[in-house]
Formats: C-alpha cells, structure tokens, sequence
C-alpha cells in the first residue's frame, strides 16, 4: 500500500515543492512505495523559479508541478494521507483542515523546518545558492525518511521517528 506524505507550506511555492519534488524522485530511486504532494494554506498560484531550477538541476522532473491549496486534499477523493509535514512557520502554526475520511486515523503531523530561501541575499546568485543549500536539505531528511520501515512501524514508533528525524 502507498504511503502517501503531504507537504505543506504557507504559499506552495518554495520549500514544500523542493520537498515534494526530492522525495518523489528519491523514494522512485530507491523503489519505495511512498508518493509526496504539496499544498499550501495560502497558495500562491506559482511556483519560485529558483525551487524549479534547483529541483531540475538535481535530476527531478518537474512537469506538473503547480502551486495548489491543501483543501484539494480534504475531500472524498483525495489520497488517504499517512504523514502530513509542515515546513514553514507559519504553516505549522496553523490549524491543519479535516482530511475527509480520516478521522479515526488522521495523518501523522511533524514541523520539518526550513528557512525561506526566496528572502536570500546576493541577488539571483545568492537565491541559487539558497535554493540549492535548501533543496540539499530537504533531501537529508527525505532519505531519513524513506529508510524507515513505514508499513511495520507502529503510529506511536512513526511519531517518534519523525519527530526525530526533524532534529537532524
């Protein structure tokens, strides 16, 4: 069965694409049955062109990729969602919908936090080398991730793993 992760950030644009992006294209690597998505509270109906470049630079694909609201995610036909991680502030400080479906087992909730690469200094130079120390990032803990044993973990061993992993 697919573990099924989404990524939320509050516009959707940066930091949960880069996340997105790299554990797709990690977990497909590794041949791990786990499919990430991203959202955003506020979506910001683009995406940064830096998160795209350094994702592509990495060898991800990035066709398809659109910024999009985390309420696509709470209705009937939405994936059932195993792990839900923030990676913003703000995002992990609001109150995340009811995802449809899953109120005897909602998803798992972790703060993965990244600072915001679009705010770097040194002009488009300084963003490259922003997004690509953030994607790195981002890929470090992803790996984590996928090596842990997701299908016989129990909920309680899951939490505490990834509420590790967060610390790394």
């Amino acid at each position: 069965m697919t573990t099924n992760v989404l990524i939320l950030c509050s516009h959707n644009s940066a930091r949960s694409v880069l996340a997105e992006g790299m554990l797709n294209h990690l977990a497909k690597q590794l041949g791990k049955d786990i499919r990430a998505y991203s959202a955003g509270s506020m979506p910001s109906g683009r995406i940064n062109p830096f998160a795209l470049e350094a994702l592509r630079n990495a060898g991800v694909d990035i066709s398809g990729f659109r910024s999009k609201s985390w309420d696509e995610f709470t209705g009937s036909n939405s994936p059932p969602l195993s792990i839900v991680i923030t990676v913003c502030d703000s995002a992990a400080a609001e109150v995340c919908p009811i995802f449809t479906g899953q109120t005897d087992n909602p998803p798992i909730k972790v703060h993965w936090g990244y600072p915001d690469p679009s705010g770097a200094e040194g002009g488009d130079d300084g963003k490259r080398r922003a997004f690509e120390l953030t994607r790195q990032a981002v890929a470090y803990r992803m790996l984590q991730l996928l090596q842990l044993p997701l299908t016989s973990m129990t909920r309680a061993d899951l939490t505490t793993a990834l509420q590790s992993i967060s610390k790394s």
